[in-house]
């Protein structure tokens, strides 16, 4: 009988209510590159166990060990998985003593006297890159070597008979990367279930590996080294020809700066082509270039071309010079950036900025002038809480910057409570502004106000949000309080993260908007001069109307026609996309030309009423989406002429 081998992966997401899994990619390098040798092949059997964000302990057992001998028990490790598949690794180990335990992945690479000393379960850590070394750890059990006897094999830590920790020397970087075989062309990622319907979120796949950059905060670059090396551009054809075939609209990029050089550029005119041939896919998700070079310029311009669905991202994660120079990176000048970004909205397209709060460095003074700085031409922007992640520079010199760090609950990711210029009591009110930020500014439900009413009424984001948050705190009615109580949370726990029931009651909820249109009026409407006033009250009328509609998928036809109602809108099909249809909704101004008036040119002396009359589309499905703010554009209420532009299967009426 073949040797019985699971690879274990779990995403970071639940993903329960959309029916979809995540792609376990890095299983699928592994088990791909272990099959291309027949030796290996022909005498082990390796199945990859994928699992949900929410996945119990107990259910990842049974799935794993519950039916057959299992000898090798493989885990791919991230901090919110890492405590958890230790427990179960331990588990594996009374279940069969004489069983190898593999850990791999950034969160334990180099980190062996921690994993050795905490979960003694673990046989051996891969650090770096593992395809190479997964296989020859392979070959050495085939062999019938002994734990204790693999120190000829690079890139691994183990202990010897003694139990003393021995690491190997390093393995060298893959720079041929297409000698791992695709995970998705040989078949070791099955992508369809029993319908034969893709059964994955997104189509998540790998163009290069490498980053220019090593910033304090991350271990992207120092992971695998500062070179980008690159799949070829003829496999990467056939991996989205394959996804094209397969209808996937989405495609996700683990690249650190995708549209840096020219075979981003290449790969970009892949997607448009198999677009052309199939109508798939629409969207690309990517981590964007941190600086913008004539490629991106290019690539920006077939986007525009292409109308292809895209969110670009403004990375700076700080405006301070203190904090840059504590992390040792160097961001866009402040002219260039903006320009950037204020093409990108000229042009109709998603643009969303990053920043980090608790950089060493930085203040709460800082911070709220940096973001401010940022939404004159960024509005939508994901603040993240700083976190330290093993084998980066924060996390190695916690001494020389003050950090005192905690663990949260079953995550092994250690946050940032305090540092040299930031105390635990700021931190803590700082929780409270990142609440806001996050559900009002960066998942996009409120869009159209900040720009005007910073050029018009001078009352900046920052302001508006920490407006919204005491006003709450005045409020008694059971909206408010449960907002406050999600708010307190978020404080309570220090974890900004913690934000998708908030996000799922605020649309679910109608009595919501209520509640910002009420603060809205009594609040900020006052501080307005008194000849825009009416222009600003239909404009949060407008914002409002325009967020993503939640939806239950109650289904109904009507009675006395043909017309499919689905959550009490009437369903209109447009390519391949159903859209909720709001029709004959009317506003006193029309808004989006005075958006983009008062955005990008100058403050009209007078704003003159013009009856405006359309119909509003939202496409279904935005519950299945709602923690990832990057899909949050494909939801928004848009109108017709915005539907045609994006849709050539079908002109609405």
């Amino acid at each position: 009988m073949k040797i019985k081998v699971k690879i274990a992966q779990k995403a970071a997401w639940n993903n329960d209510n959309t029916g979809y899994e995540s792609i376990p990619l890095a299983a699928g390098y592994l088990k791909s590159m272990a099959y291309d040798n027949q030796y290996i092949k022909s005498n082990i059997d390796i199945d990859i166990c994928n699992f949900n964000g929410s996945a119990e302990t107990i259910s990842i057992i049974r799935d794993m060990f519950a039916e057959q001998h299992v000898e090798i028990a493989c885990f791919s490790m991230f901090g919110w998985n890492y405590n958890q598949f230790a427990n179960v690794a331990d588990t594996f180990k009374q279940l069969n003593p004489k069983g190898w335990v593999i850990f791999g992945g950034t969160h334990v690479t180099n980190q062996a006297t921690k994993v050795f000393k905490k979960y003694p379960a673990v046989d051996i850590i891969i650090n770096g890159e593992g395809e190479l070394t997964f296989c020859e750890v392979l070959l050495a059990y085939l062999n019938n070597k002994s734990i204790s006897e693999l120190s000829y094999i690079k890139g691994i830590s183990f202990r010897n008979e003694d139990r003393e920790i021995v690491t190997t020397e390093p393995r060298e970087r893959i720079k041929n990367l297409d000698i791992i075989p695709s995970p998705f062309l040989t078949g070791a990622i099955d992508l369809t279930n029993e319908e034969g319907k893709f059964k994955y979120d997104v189509a998540l796949i790998e163009t290069n590996r490498g980053c220019p950059y090593k910033c304090g905060y991350c271990f992207w670059g120092g992971a695998t080294g500062q070179k980008i090396y690159n799949f070829s551009i003829e496999r990467l054809r056939a991996e989205i020809e394959l996804f094209a075939k397969l209808k996937v609209n989405d495609i996700c990029l683990c690249d650190s700066n995708f549209g840096l050089t020219e075979h981003d550029e290449q790969f970009f005119d892949i997607l448009l082509e198999a677009r052309e041939k199939y109508g798939y896919p629409k969207c690309i998700i990517t981590s964007w270039a941190k600086n913008k070079t004539q490629i991106f310029s290019r690539i920006l311009k077939k986007v525009k071309d292409s109308r292809f669905m895209t969110s670009f991202s403004i990375s700076l994660q700080s405006l301070s010079e203190d904090v840059l120079k504590n992390m040792g990176r160097v961001n866009m000048k402040r002219d260039d950036w903006k320009k950037v970004a204020k093409d990108l909205r000229k042009d109709g397209l998603d643009v969303y900025g990053e920043l980090i709060w608790g950089l060493p460095g930085e203040t709460p003074d800082s911070f709220f002038k940096g973001y401010d700085i940022m939404s004159e031409e960024v509005t939508r922007i994901a603040v993240y809480p700083h976190l330290l992640i093993p084998n980066t520079k924060y996390s190695m010199n916690k001494n020389q910057y003050g950090i005192v760090g905690w663990k949260a609950g079953k995550d092994d990711f250690e946050y940032v409570l305090k540092h040299n210029t930031m105390t635990f009591e700021e931190n803590c009110k700082m929780h409270r502004f990142i609440f806001w930020a996050r559900l009002l500014a960066e998942y996009s439900l409120l869009r159209h106000i900040w720009i005007p009413i910073r050029k018009i009424a001078n009352i900046t984001q920052s302001q508006v949000l920490l407006n919204f948050d005491n006003w709450i705190d005045q409020q008694s009615d059971d909206t408010c309080k449960m907002l406050r109580e999600y708010r307190d949370e978020v404080v309570k726990s220090l974890d900004a993260y913690r934000i998708e029931d908030e996000l799922n009651y605020f649309f679910k909820t109608k009595k919501v908007k209520e509640i910002v249109n009420k603060w809205w009026n009594e609040e900020i409407i006052k501080k307005v001069p008194n000849k825009y006033k009416d222009f600003f009250k239909e404009l949060m009328i407008y914002d409002l109307l325009t967020m993503p509609i939640y939806g239950t998928g109650t289904m109904k036809i009507s009675d006395k026609s043909d017309i499919q109602y689905l959550d009490g809108y009437p369903l209109k099909k447009v390519g391949n996309d159903n859209y909720y249809m709001l029709q004959d909704v009317k506003f006193e101004y029309d808004i989006p030309e005075l958006e983009k008036e008062i955005n990008f040119g100058e403050i009209p002396e007078k704003i003159e009423k013009n009856i405006y009359t359309t119909t509003l589309y939202y496409k279904v499905g935005f519950s299945d989406y709602i923690a990832n703010h990057e899909f949050y554009n494909q939801f928004v209420g848009m109108f017709e002429n915005n539907i045609k532009e994006h849709s050539k299967e079908l002109a609405l009426v």
